[in-house]
């Protein structure tokens, strides 16, 4: 292998590579949050609380990197950044509407009360 060239990851089947890409805890999640539209991260942290701010910035920077997510930064004091699905990002909409609406049913069939497992939602200022 020539300097520079990096080693091609190998998959046993497919399913390895779309978990490599939009695999983890958090990055589903942010997946679904864009899909409603570009965000700052100070929104995409507001909508997941529980995500630490080196996690939120190390899961876009890799969405980023996978060319699923675009990174816009405006040339401003103080400085200001959004987030968007790149056309490639946008072409798992249709898989991200699927886990969803798999999520609700499974929350359906499992727990009596779903308010017991959902938190309520937080608001989004859609002021950007």
């Amino acid at each position: 292998m020539s300097e520079g060239e990096e080693k091609m990851k190998k998959y046993n089947i497919p399913v390895e590579a779309s978990l490599d890409v939009i695999g983890g805890k958090w990055k589903v999640v942010i997946l679904c949050h864009l899909t409603k539209g570009t965000k700052r991260t100070s929104q995409l942290k507001k909508l997941m609380p529980n995500i630490t701010q080196k996690m939120l910035t190390q899961q876009l920077k890799e969405l980023q990197e996978d060319n699923i997510v675009h990174r816009k930064v405006f040339n401003q004091v103080p400085p200001k950044v959004e987030y968007s699905l790149t056309d490639y990002g946008w072409s798992l909409k249709e898989v991200l509407d699927l886990l969803c609406s798999w999520g609700e049913n499974h929350i359906e069939t499992m727990y009596p009360d779903k308010n017991d497992v959902l938190l309520p939602p937080v608001e989004d200022e859609v002021t950007l």
